[in-house]
């Protein structure tokens, strides 16, 4: 199986950077390109009134997106890999397995949290293995990060 296309979703936190790093070796063996995906979290906004409040979010989240895609796109370039950037609004899973119909895998990072915590806040990763039509590489962050 060619990974040519990667997708690699990011929400500019250190606990992705395990998964940046897995995408680069994946696309350096394979000869592929990496896409940066960042999806701007519509649900952190969309039971907010529509205000200046809101616009202030949504800005923020934008602007965490370009951040978190130029850390990628550095990457890509110190390892000498094709790089492509996407930035898209939705629920994270959602978007993420809608973008993904296009690519040969996902590469993404988890928390691998357990218990209770996973059980409140769900597990992005989680919801896109089970929705993903292409081969999702999970890679957890080091328990120091944590």
């Amino acid at each position: 199986m060619s990974f040519e296309k990667i997708l690699l979703p990011t929400d500019g936190s250190v606990f992705t950077n395990p998964a940046v790093d897995k995408a680069m070796e994946l696309a350096k063996v394979s000869g592929g390109t990496v896409t940066a995906l960042y999806v701007v979290d519509q649900s952190v906004y969309s039971n907010m009134p529509m205000d200046a409040a809101i616009v202030n979010v949504y800005e923020t989240l934008e602007k965490e997106g370009r951040e978190a895609v130029a850390y990628v796109k550095e990457k890509a370039t110190a390892a000498g890999v094709g790089f492509e950037e996407k930035i898209v609004e939705g629920i994270p899973s959602g978007a993420i397995n809608a973008v993904s119909k296009d690519y040969d895998i996902i590469v993404m990072g988890t928390l691998g949290r357990t218990g209770m915590s996973k059980v409140l806040m769900g597990s992005v990763a989680e919801k896109v293995i089970e929705g993903s039509k292409c081969p999702v590489m999970v890679v957890r962050s080091s328990p120091s990060k944590q």
